[in-house]
C-alpha cells in the first residue's frame, strides 16, 4: 500500500496514464494525492476528470486555479482565451456530474503530517486555520450562492489577509492564497502578478514557503502551481509542478520513501 503525490496534470491524460502505469498504481491498495490544476491547457481535460472521478475514494485532489476557472466559465464567467479542453468538459453528457465532483474538492486537505494545497499558505495561517478557511469556501461552493461566488471570484484584491474580512473579499483572499500565490511579504501581502523563478521575487517579497516565521511549518506542504520553480524539495515542502503541459515532465513522489517518478510531457 503506497501513497503517491502527483503534480499539475492540466489535461495531459496520456502522461497521467503513463504515470499510473509507471508506478503500478493499484486502486484497491494505493492512494493518489493530486495537488490541483487537473484541467485546462492540455488536450484531454475531459478524460482526466473522468479517470480521477472514477477512481473514487482512492483519490484526494485539491482545487487549483485552472479548476476554479473551469467552474467559473461553467457559471457564466466570460472566457479569457480559447481553451478547447474546457469545451470538451462543458459539452460532455456527464458535464454536471463532473463539475459537481470537481466543485466538491477542497482547497486544503490535511493528510497526517502532510498538507495538500495547490499554491501555498499565507505565513500567518496555521494548518488548522487554513483547513477551516478552506471549509468556508467549500460550504459556499456547495450552497445556493455558488454561482454568485464564482462570478465574483476574479481579481487580486484584497492583497492581504485580515481576520475581519467578510463576504466575497474574504473568500477571494482565501482562494487566491491557496490557488494563485507564489510570492508574498512577511505580513502576508501577495504579489499575485509575479510568475518568475524564486530569485525573481518582487521587492519586499519572497517565495511564500521561505517567509520567516511561517506558521504552517508544523507540516510538510505538498503543492504545485509553480512551473518556474519546478520539482523542488526542502524540509517541510514538496513542490511538484514540473511543467508537464509546457513540454516538461509529470512528477509523482511516493510519500512513504520519497522516491521520485517522472514521465516526459
Amino acid at each position: 500500500m503506497s501513497t503517491y503525490a502527483i503534480g499539475d496534470i492540466q489535461g495531459c491524460y496520456a502522461q497521467l496514464a503513463r504515470m499510473l502505469e509507471r508506478i503500478a498504481f493499484d486502486p484497491l491498495h494505493d492512494h493518489l494525492w493530486v495537488v490541483g490544476d487537473l484541467v485546462n491547457r492540455g488536450p484531454e481535460s475531459l478524460r482526466v476528470l473522468r479517470l480521477l472521478r472514477d477512481l473514487g475514494g482512492t483519490v484526494d485532489a485539491v482545487l487549483g486555479n485552472h479548476d476554479l476557472y473551469l467552474l467559473m466559465v461553467a457559471a457564466g464567467y466570460k472566457r479569457r482565451d480559447n481553451d478547447d479542453t474546457l469545451f470538451q468538459v462543458l459539452e460532455a453528457p456527464d458535464r454536471d456530474e463532473l463539475l459537481h465532483w470537481l466543485a466538491s474538492r477542497p482547497l486544503v486537505q490535511i493528510e497526517g503530517e502532510h498538507v495538500l494545497v495547490h499554491a501555498g499558505l499565507l505565513p500567518g495561517w496555521t494548518v488548522e486555520q487554513a483547513k477551516a478557511l478552506s471549509d468556508e469556501v467549500g460550504a459556499v461552493l456547495a450552497g445556493p450562492q455558488a454561482r454568485k461566488f464564482l462570478l465574483e471570484l476574479a481579481g487580486n484584491r484584497p492583497e492581504r489577509w485580515n481576520d475581519k474580512l467578510k463576504g466575497w473579499d474574504r473568500l477571494r483572499v482565501i482562494v487566491n492564497a491557496c490557488t494563485r500565490m507564489r510570492f508574498c511579504s512577511a505580513d502576508g501581502r501577495m504579489a499575485l502578478r509575479a510568475k518568475g523563478a524564486p530569485e525573481q521575487a518582487p521587492p519586499g517579497t519572497s517565495p511564500w514557503f521561505r517567509v520567516p516565521g511561517r506558521l504552517s511549518r508544523t507540516h510538510t506542504i505538498v503543492c504545485g502551481h509553480w512551473s518556474a520553480l519546478g520539482f523542488y524539495r526542502e524540509p517541510g515542502l514538496i513542490a511538484l509542478d514540473s511543467g508537464c503541459v509546457w513540454g516538461g515532465k509529470l512528477t509523482a513522489v511516493r510519500i512513504e520513501d520519497g522516491e521520485v517518478f517522472q514521465v516526459p510531457g
